[in-house]
């Protein structure tokens, strides 16, 4: 922060989170420690490439106004991502009740005998915020469950063990009610026989056919489990 007599700066180096084609914005805010109007002009060494709002302006008394700095999308990058580019922040006292529409060159000219303070600011590129990764809770319908991780890193077992064990519990029931379906299967057809045998001394051949079906139903029972 820069601490002058009139205004308070911050921050002193304007830092662009720099990406290709992309309009990229910071802020700096203006901080008036004294009792009367204070105006200021923000001027850059590279106008086309910068767009300052508000670019001039008045701070009350004991008040603080924000501007914002933004960077034109860039279509190439820099050598070694340096900026060379600086920015100059010109501060006088103006009268009481003075506005925007007051503010005139000569208010920042030494020469006329006016106290005008300046402030240079650099300009440095950083690397932009990566966004976080997502990361998915628990396990998905007929997935494998997978284990947690903690916010120290560590493997939450508990929560690991906990699905295994409901999935495993899953399974051992399909393939239970399949035994018990197999079983009923067997019992009808040692029934169909004994009645094919007392009524024909043979199984008719609908029973024949019924049992073929009821193969095929059992063994894609037991494939599912």
């Amino acid at each position: 922060m820069s601490n002058g007599e009139l205004l308070s700066i911050d921050p002193q180096e304007l830092q662009f989170p720099f990406e290709l084609k992309k309009q990229i914005s910071c802020s700096m805010q203006l901080t008036n420690k004294t009792n009367n109007y204070v105006a200021f002009k923000v001027k850059t060494t590279n106008p086309k490439k910068y767009c300052v709002r508000p670019n001039t302006g008045v701070v009350l008394p004991h008040s603080t106004c924000d501007v914002i700095v933004t960077m034109q999308a860039q279509k190439e990058a820099p050598p070694d991502m340096q900026c060379k580019d600086k920015f100059l922040l010109q501060s006088a006292v103006a009268s009481p009740g003075a506005t925007t529409k007051d503010i005139t060159p000569e208010m920042f000219n030494k020469e006329s005998g006016n106290q005008v303070e300046e402030c240079k600011l650099r300009v440095s590129y950083v690397p932009p915020p990566q966004p976080p990764s997502p990361v998915r809770e628990g396990s998905e319908e007929g997935s494998s469950p997978r284990a947690s991780v903690s916010d120290n890193g560590n493997v939450n077992t508990s929560e690991f063990n906990a699905a295994t064990r409901a999935i495993i519990s899953k399974l051992t029931e399909e393939k239970n009610s399949a035994i018990q379906q197999n079983s009923k299967l067997h019992r009808e057809l040692e029934l169909l026989r004994r009645e094919g045998n007392r009524s024909r001394g043979g199984i008719p051949f609908i029973y024949v056919v019924l049992i073929g079906l009821l193969g095929m139903l059992l063994g894609y029972l037991l494939k599912t489990t």
